[in-house]
């Protein structure tokens, strides 16, 4: 394959050299044309078919080599064989030589792009598999690239090339005709400019314009093959029916209700969601009150030489409830019905596209007529099937929350952000906590020195991570539940009072009518770019959608739903993905942005580390709290941030600086300039960028420097 690979290259340089080698181009212009055209209408008048077949072979390889004089060898088809007979040739010999080009440039140099560039060729890819034929054809009706270009390009994708044949034919002919038609006049021209008469650049205009409608009557006919079942209304209750009372609900509400559309938002059970009532808020709260703890038990660091605390587990959890009904208000239905938002507390099922039912809490059916809907119905906490789970009884991040006792020994399924944080909180609360992780390591989303630091961090705290045990069931063994797990072939007897399952979280699908309704799911609701369903008035934000499970990303996916759902088809926007941080709130903190080291990797994303020990920062070291770094990816020799990863105290707060910076394209020599308080956790941002700098600088430039200041001291 590789010889064949070499020869090919080798016999197209060597065509291509010998083109300009022997001046062959001076053929290709018009006034070598002109001169000779009485001499070559007369040769296709003697010799019919053996014109047209040196004319077709010429015309192929000059295409298929992307040799210049392409325009040139159209006119003059349609000088020697006339509209009719040099449309048809110029038209079949321009794809052919078309799609060699195609198949070179993919024989030569898909298999290299695809090795160095996987994962965003698997974008393309999927690109082109939704709508890389209608591009091909708008590109080949109005020529913005270069043909050659189009040729080599969509070679390295994995349109097909019948596909890619059939397109470029259809899509090149009202061109050809164009261009053929203007050649009869060639003998009038002086220049090529001259073809560029009023009637031509108006047909070109129109080829322009032509992509558009054709665009618009291909939805057209699609939005009626998607709505060939169901009845439009004719008047509708509503704008906007948001199903689902979470973070991605709440925020589409919001919006619609800001620009006075008419909404209603339903939920089942309490607004707010998981995040309030169940994630972000009460577990927040619990690991404040379980690191006190912490800093009582390292008071020696302090200069306190003993510290105690007396608490009663139960304190703990009712303050924890406490908090939820002091950030309850944000979310209350009393607040968003003063903002103009309808708030019904039920069930809703959409019954058709523009249909939904609500059953509310009284028994009572409500049935309204809505322009669009938006299912923001969130995940709950996904339960393996382990023989014998359900016989020991088990909690999850929804009901752990309802303890008023701490359990003794506390067995942790899962080494994901959720799984840690409570580990580590319910440790310090004195449980005697195990945490069982079938991977080689906790946090796998992270970098292996991220993981490594908080398993160091969790075993001096006294918690037995196991790494590589895969729970295999569940058994009551005279009174005691114990848990077999398998490692590296055997079994393993953990004994237990209580188990925490946090080993993912599942979309809500079932109960909305998604199914009766034909909605596309997977393991989520499947959407476009805009958050849409295969209807296109259905819309889905949030931990329904994914594909981030985070109470922020659900709020910045709500926008575009909100506003796509409102404004289209006069306005959509994609929804945009660029820059997503998190955090994962145990000791050391965990924040992230972009990529990592692991993620560059594994999509061939060439990049550079600069990183910075936060053990040598002041305020950390004054803080008792010199441990981790932070660590930034950049494009290699250039300050342009690919992603940042901080490990240790605040890391959370710290990583504000980062989006910033990535989102509006801020480099690393900008954050370098920056002041930055003295003495703060953030001037750890400031002295990376100045690793960063170091690194790479102007080495000659400073030795002529040097020469200078040598010079000056005389």
């Amino acid at each position: 394959m590789q010889i064949r690979k070499v020869a090919l290259a080798l016999t197209i340089g060597l065509a291509i050299a010998c083109f300009f080698i022997f001046d062959l181009g001076q053929y290709l212009n018009i006034h070598a044309v002109k001169e000779r055209l009485a001499d070559l209408q007369a040769f296709q008048r003697d010799n019919s078919l053996l014109s047209v077949t040196i004319y077709f072979v010429v015309y192929v390889i000059a295409t298929a080599l992307s040799l210049p004089g392409a325009v040139l060898l159209t006119l003059a088809g349609g000088a020697i064989f006339g509209v009719l007979g040099g449309t048809l040739v110029v038209s079949f010999a321009s794809t052919i030589g078309a799609t060699l080009a195609f198949l070179m440039s993919r024989f030569l140099m898909r298999d290299w792009v695809s090795q160095h560039f996987g994962k965003r060729l698997a974008a393309i890819d999927e690109g082109v598999r939704r709508e890389g034929g209608f591009y091909l054809f708008t590109l080949r009706l109005v020529p913005v690239f270069p043909f050659f270009l189009v040729n080599v390009l969509f070679g390295l994708t994995a349109m097909k090339t019948w596909t890619y044949f059939w397109i470029s034919q259809l899509g090149m002919l009202a061109g050809t005709v164009v261009f053929v038609n203007a050649g009869t006049q060639l003998a009038r021209l002086d220049s090529l400019s001259g073809i560029l008469s009023p009637s031509l650049i108006g047909s070109f205009v129109l080829l322009g314009v032509f992509p558009l409608f054709a665009r618009k009557l291909v939805e057209i006919i699609r939005l009626k093959k998607v709505f060939r079942n169901w009845t439009k209304p004719t008047h509708y209750d509503r704008n906007l029916v948001v199903i689902g009372g979470g973070s991605a609900g709440l925020v589409t509400s919001y919006i619609a209700a800001a620009v006075r559309a008419k909404v209603t938002l339903v939920e089942k059970h309490n607004l707010g969601g998981d995040c309030l009532n169940t994630g972000c808020v009460p577990s927040k709260a619990l690991i404040r009150s379980a690191r006190f703890l912490s800093h009582i038990a390292r008071s020696e660091e302090f200069g306190i030489a003993s510290a105690s605390a007396q608490f009663e587990f139960s304190d703990v959890m009712r303050r924890v409830q406490d908090v939820i009904k002091r950030v309850e208000p944000h979310d209350s239905s009393e607040r968003y019905s003063a903002l103009g938002v309808d708030v019904v507390q039920g069930s809703a099922k959409i019954v058709s596209p523009w249909e939904v039912h609500i059953f509310r809490e009284d028994g009572s059916t409500q049935c309204l007529t809505t322009r669009s809907i938006v299912i923001a119905t969130g995940a709950r906490p996904f339960i393996p099937p382990i023989p014998g789970l359900e016989e020991v009884g088990y909690l999850t991040s929804d009901n752990v929350w309802d303890l008023r006792d701490l359990p003794e020994r506390l067995v942790v399924l899962g080494g994901g952000p959720i799984g840690s944080e409570l580990t580590q909180a319910f440790a310090r609360l004195g449980a005697k906590v195990t945490q069982v992780e079938m991977a080689s390591r906790i946090m796998m989303r992270e970098d292996a020195e991220v993981s490594e630091l908080v398993t160091q961090r969790f075993r001096a705290e006294g918690i037995a991570v196991l790494l590589n045990h895969r729970a295999k069931q569940f058994i009551i063994e005279n009174g005691e539940k114990i848990l077999i797990a398998e490692h590296e072939g055997l079994d393993v007897r953990i004994p237990f009072d209580a188990v925490l399952v946090a080993v993912g979280r599942t979309a809500n699908l079932k109960g909305f009518g998604l199914e009766e309704l034909g909605i596309s799911t997977g393991r989520t609701v499947d959407t476009n770019e805009f958050l849409q369903t295969n209807f296109p008035n259905i819309y889905a934000a949030g931990d329904v959608a994914g594909p981030f499970q985070f109470t922020h990303t659900a709020a910045h996916q709500a926008w575009y739903a909100a506003v796509n759902a409102l404004f289209d088809p006069l306005r959509k926007f994609k929804a945009d993905y660029s820059v997503i941080p998190w955090a994962t709130f145990v000791e050391p903190e965990v924040a992230r942005v972009g990529l990592n080291e692991l993620e560059a990797r594994e999509k061939g994303i060439s990049y550079e580390v600069t990183s910075y020990d936060i053990n040598d920062l002041d305020r950390a070291i004054a803080d008792s709290e010199a441990h981790g770094f932070i660590k930034v990816l950049t494009v290699p020799g250039k300050d342009r941030i690919l992603g940042v990863t901080i490990v240790g105290e605040h890391a959370g707060d710290l990583i504000a600086e980062y989006v910033l910076a990535m989102k509006q394209g801020i480099g690393l020599n900008k954050i370098l300039g920056t002041i930055h308080i003295y003495p703060t956790m953030a001037e750890a941002n400031k002295f990376v960028a100045g690793n960063w700098k170091k690194a790479h600088a102007p080495q000659k430039l400073l030795a002529w420097v040097e020469r200078f200041h040598d010079w000056r001291r005389g």
